[in-house]
């Protein structure tokens, strides 16, 4: 069986005060809580020769690059050789920096990073501890296959962070969308497509 492992996206603040203050000014959304997206029927897209573990990675709204480590680190002994990465967003950003610092014990087939921040240029919001080392060599020599997905109307990550993502891991396959938004959307053909085709 084949294993699939998906690193949600999530909210960093430089400090307890910003975090607070955000809290405040966020609207809640009754129909965003339980929305359809593609990221909830990963499973079902790829079917049964796929196993797809998708952790809750800590403090979502206040995330901690070492607190994600730790949760993250849970789930390695469950993995296989081959295994597929997917990070959306904050979870692209993580899965790039952690494997920039570790090596996995089994190998990678795939590592997509979609709609992933590279820093902070152009933004108005914080990476936090999740700010990336200069070298992602190391992220290149584990993964067989790196694709990069975003899509130039995305509200959240500024399209050039795509183009430095290309220039620290030349090897990588880029998918460009120009309606995608931040990729919230309840399905996700290409993704499924590409993934199956490894």
């Amino acid at each position: 069986m084949k294993q699939l492992v998906f690193i949600h996206g999530g909210e960093t603040f430089d400090t307890y005060d910003a975090y607070l203050s955000a809290l405040r000014e966020w609207d809640y959304d009754p129909t965003k809580e339980f929305g359809e997206r593609w990221k909830n029927s990963l499973q079902e897209e790829l079917g049964e020769a796929w196993q797809v573990l998708a952790p809750s990675m800590p403090s979502k709204y206040n995330a901690k690059y070492v607190e994600w480590c730790i949760w993250f680190e849970k789930v390695l002994p469950h993995l296989r050789d081959d295994v597929v990465l997917v990070g959306h967003s904050l979870g692209g950003i993580f899965l790039a920096k952690y494997f920039s610092e570790h090596t996995l014990l089994v190998s990678i087939a795939g590592l997509w990073l979609i709609a992933a921040p590279f820093d902070t240029e152009d933004t108005d919001y914080s990476l936090a501890d999740f700010t990336l080392p200069e070298s992602l060599e190391n992220v290149s020599k584990q993964a067989k296959h790196i694709v990069l997905y975003h899509s130039t109307d995305d509200p959240v990550v500024p399209f050039p962070a795509l183009d430095k993502y290309k220039e620290k891991l030349p090897g990588a396959t880029v998918r460009i969308f120009s309606d995608r938004g931040h990729f919230l959307q309840e399905r996700f053909p290409e993704l499924i497509e590409d993934i199956q085709s490894l």
